[in-house]
């Protein structure tokens, strides 16, 4: 299923209101990322939140003090790092993930990041405004690995609509 209709200015109008759409991914190191192996990684992480900060239909980002989130705890494993963001629905995400900067990057994540089959990338559906937790990214990185996609945690390839109502 793909989104419903969007709003000029971001969102997914729904019954409900306004949704935009939440994402998560994240990736074990191979590497410490203060080491030489992982440097065209971390030196490509500003240019590319750069682009990501100005690319149509980006709503927000998890960022520490550091300006990118590389030093957010996720499942309290030292060797993942943790990329969130909210866009205003699937083909904004998908345009800024597959194109320039971000898709060069993205061709050497081999070099960079273990090779893990679980579930790594969830997306859902939040309301407009409401910025998303490390928390509930957790408990949706895990819910789809139990569950599969569903209305709670979906993938690019399996969407589902925002929701119509309630929360």
């Amino acid at each position: 299923m793909t989104s419903i209709d969007t709003e000029p200015g971001g969102g997914t109008e729904t019954g409900g209101g306004r949704h935009e759409l939440a994402q998560v991914n994240i990736a074990r190191l191979r590497f410490p990322l203060d080491s030489p192996e992982l440097k065209d990684f971390v030196d490509g992480l500003d240019p590319v939140n750069a682009v990501a900060d100005q690319a149509e239909g980006f709503v927000w980002r998890l960022r520490s003090d550091s300006g990118n989130a590389s030093d957010v705890p996720v499942f309290g494993d030292a060797w993942l790092i943790v990329n969130m963001s909210v866009w205003r629905d699937a083909e904004a995400l998908t345009g800024f993930m597959y194109g320039g900067r971000h898709r060069e990057l993205m061709s050497r994540r081999r070099e960079w990041f273990e090779q893990i089959r679980e579930a790594m990338t969830a997306l859902w559906w939040v309301p407009a405004g409401e910025r998303p937790t490390v928390a509930d990214a957790e408990e949706r990185l895990l819910h789809l690995r139990e569950h599969g996609p569903t209305e709670r945690a979906f993938t690019l390839r399996t969407r589902f609509p925002a929701p119509v109502g309630a929360r």
